[in-house]
């Protein structure tokens, strides 16, 4: 098992940054992919960003390429998603989750999910 945990969502306006963090529990979480979700009302959940165990691969949404920067600290058994530039359709439920496998771009391979924080960029 795996225990995620995210912070650092809240309300920003338009142009602002935020810096999400998911602290990973339990089974060892360096060897998995670790991928950022969101969900806005009323869509499906879409993977954000996603990054690979080993060489840092990562893998960006083309809504938020250039904006959003994922990184991960094995250290610490903590990634990060830092957002810059953010506008109102950023607005959504964002989730961590994490995957053993290796379809780390599809959405339902992921086996661990966190509870999710909430980010509102207001116009």
């Amino acid at each position: 098992q795996v225990q995620l945990v995210e912070s650092g969502g809240g309300l920003v306006q338009a142009g602002g940054s935020l810096r999400l963090s998911c602290a990973a529990s339990g089974r060892t979480s360096s060897w998995c992919t670790m991928g950022w979700f969101r969900q806005a009302p009323g869509k499906e959940r879409e993977i954000v960003t996603a990054i690979r165990p080993i060489g840092d691969i990562t893998y960006y949404a083309d809504s938020v390429k250039g904006r959003f920067t994922i990184s991960r600290d094995n250290a610490k058994n903590t990634v990060y998603l830092q957002m810059n530039s953010l506008k109102p359709e950023d607005t959504a439920v964002y989730y961590c989750a994490a995957e053993y496998g290796t379809r780390w771009l599809e959405v339902d391979a992921y086996d661990y999910w966190g509870q999710g924080t909430q980010v509102t960029v207001s116009s």
